[in-house]
């Protein structure tokens, strides 16, 4: 058996251990053996990394956003050159492929970080003017102070990114807190990010990283020195977050789960949405809360599709880190395949498994690329997130049914549309209610344009300048001429 690896917490730019010494067991996941410890981490360590985030606030607060473009350059290219090392952490924590997770998230989050380095410079408001006779008014946009920031077990690197670097940007100080089951990757790049700080001698709790578990996120965002509180991950924790910020009205950001429609007209490419559905419906095993996992394709063309759907399924391969021409690894942790296995069970009779629909293996936690056919609408599989490699198809017949289909779940992040009908197109891009709506394409991000949705996905923006402004606050001074 190897020896067993250390992580700890990141705290006012020292490596530190939980202050009782307790640890949580960090699992690889395509052995389902325990390869590293981390910390537990309670109020005594919250405690330290709020102080240490709370002392560096008015430095940093005040700093320049030259100074702070300056810091998030620096990190991008650190992050650059320590790939390999990043790479590395995040595939043992998630079993992702490496050759994917180096091209599909190094080069992203390195964009992602220039992007915000460039938007700490870009920071508008209102034209300064003379609003009543004799008094001239002026908008100052500014941080609002500590972020208490939880990220998820899916793209646990990724979107650390994307939730510190907006909020530094800004001017604000971070406590971040990766996911109980996928903490290297963070625990790493908070080392990297403090060693850029030491070399531009800015204050070294800019960015705070403490492991644990659900307990731990819940003393983040109930203590009292965060002016605000952002979660990536599901509607059961965000609405824990939310009801935990209510207490003392703390400002709240919420990214949290999908249920995106993809609607596949008579008249769309199949072999183009076919490939295209393929890989944004089981990259990173389906669990992508923009996932294209829930399809509605004409009646015209279901059954060419979905033949053609299984097919496709049936090629696509699931494996360890560094095998050839794998698309995805495993599921994350053994109670995500036991609840993407237990939508699979739990089939209704009128449902149909075209392809998939098991386990692989019986060491770690692969499973299938799978398409159910033969699905209703108040079906628990297309009501509820799988959050799996798991795609279902739905018949329609008229594009209002597709409406109504589509907009029929508590989930509100993301959708995509298959036509070449342009005035289509357009008219389901204004009737789909979610925060995005991709035409002919899927799962795509830039740095440029938001992510976020409405209803049960949460509200706020992850990435663009929408985000960036989620982190300061606006005031309003008035000067007699």
């Amino acid at each position: 058996m190897s020896e067993i690896r250390t992580l700890r917490n990141y705290i006012d730019g020292e490596f530190v251990d939980a202050k009782d010494g307790r640890t949580l067991p960090v699992v690889d996941p395509t052995t389902g053996e325990v390869y590293a410890s981390s910390p537990l981490s309670g109020a005594a360590d919250v405690d330290a990394a709020m102080a240490a985030a709370a002392a560096a606030f008015p430095a940093w607060r005040d700093s320049t956003p030259s100074t702070r473009q300056k810091l998030l350059l620096k990190i991008a290219d650190a992050v650059e050159a320590r790939a390999d090392e990043l790479v590395e952490a995040e595939c043992r924590d998630t079993g992702k492929p490496r050759a994917v997770t180096r091209t599909e998230e190094i080069v992203p989050m390195v964009d992602q970080l220039r992007f915000f380095a460039g938007a700490a410079r870009l920071l508008e408001g209102k034209a300064a003017g003379e609003y009543t006779e004799g008094l001239t008014s002026i908008i100052r946009r500014e941080p609002i102070g500590v972020c208490a920031q939880v990220a998820p077990w899916n793209y646990p690197m990724m979107t650390a990114v994307w939730k510190f670097a907006p909020a530094i940007a800004a001017g604000n100080t971070v406590v971040l807190k990766p996911s109980d089951t996928t903490p290297a990757s963070t625990v790493l790049l908070a080392g990297i990010v403090g060693d850029v700080l030491k070399e531009l001698d800015l204050p070294a709790g800019v960015l705070n990283v403490v492991c644990g578990d659900r307990n731990t996120g819940q003393l983040m965002v109930e203590h009292p020195v965060p002016a605000m509180a952002a979660i990536t991950g599901s509607v059961r924790a965000g609405i824990q977050v939310a009801e935990s910020a209510a207490k003392d009205v703390k400002r709240v950001h919420l990214e949290l789960g999908g249920k995106a429609p993809v609607v596949v007209f008579g008249d769309a490419d199949i072999a183009q949405a076919v490939e295209g559905i393929t890989t944004a419906g089981f990259f990173n095993a389906g669990q992508d809360c923009t996932a294209a996992t829930r399809v509605l394709v004409h009646s015209s063309v279901h059954d060419e599709f979905v033949a053609a759907l299984a097919e496709a399924a049936a090629d696509v391969r699931t494996g360890g880190i560094d095998e050839e021409g794998v698309l995805f690894g495993p599921l994350n942790n053994v109670h995500q395949l036991a609840q993407v296995s237990g939508f699979v069970d739990r089939l209704p009779p009128h449902a149909k498994v075209e392809a998939g629909g098991h386990r692989v293996g019986e060491q770690g936690y692969f499973y299938a690329p799978t398409v159910v056919s033969g699905l209703e609408q108040e079906d628990e599989i297309i009501q509820n997130e799988v959050f799996g490699p798991v795609i279902t198809v739905q018949s329609f017949t008229h594009e209002d049914q597709a409406v109504e289909w589509a907009n029929g779940v508590d989930y509100a992040l993301a959708s995509s549309v298959w036509t070449k009908d342009h005035a289509r197109a357009m008219r389901m891009s204004k009737r789909l209610d979610f925060g995005c709506v991709w035409i002919n394409t899927h799962m795509i991000l830039v740095a440029e344009m938001p992510h976020g949705g409405y209803k049960k996905s949460g509200y706020g923006k992850d990435l663009s300048a929408y985000g960036f402004e989620d982190y300061t606050r606006i005031k309003h001074v008035m000067t007699s001429l």
